[in-house]
């Protein structure tokens, strides 16, 4: 594939979860949770979003999250549970997904905050509309969904290389 491949980054932050006496890995979805989560999926498949691969954190959470949504979508992408995820810093969000094999077009994260909203901000060196002012004042509630595109090889994403199309809070 060329370098100027067109590709989507899509963040996913898991849904709510239970505030449990589980270790915060092990915590699991709450109610809520269970009903964002399809609903974050059904934006993916009516934006016509199906990715090529999912990266999941190892999270109880992100793992119940990704089992909600990938029913709804089309067809199951090929998933990876990533432990580098979990807790990842901006830096450590952009080297995993610097490692993406280039025939991946559009790569789906499933993670957490304060990663998700970070590297949606950190990416978009530009963003349609108002969506990174809505971004950055309304924050990266729980089962948020922000898709990027960029040009150019995964090993290539760096700070300011994507726009930022679509940011979609559950419940707007």
């Amino acid at each position: 594939m060329s370098v100027d491949t067109p590709r989507r980054i899509v963040l996913l932050r898991h849904a709510k979860a239970e505030w449990s006496q589980e270790s915060d890995h092990e915590r699991p979805l709450a109610e809520r949770g269970r009903k964002d989560a399809p609903i974050a999926g059904r934006r993916l498949a009516g934006a016509g979003i199906t990715p090529d691969l999912t990266l999941c954190s190892t999270a109880l959470r992100t793992r119940e999250t990704w089992k909600l949504v990938a029913p709804e979508l089309p067809q199951r992408p090929r998933t990876v549970y990533e432990e580098r995820l979990y807790e990842a810093s901006i830096g450590e969000l952009i080297a995993v997904v610097n490692e993406v094999p280039d025939e991946v077009n559009d790569l789906l994260l499933v993670g957490h905050n304060p990663g998700m909203q970070g590297m949606a901000d950190v990416l978009a060196g530009e963003a349609e509309g108002d969506l990174l002012v809505r971004l950055n004042s309304r924050g990266f509630p729980t089962a948020s969904v922000a898709v990027l595109t960029f040009n150019g090889s995964w090993k290539s994403v760096e700070p300011g290389v994507a726009r930022l199309v679509a940011y979609w809070p559950p419940h707007e």
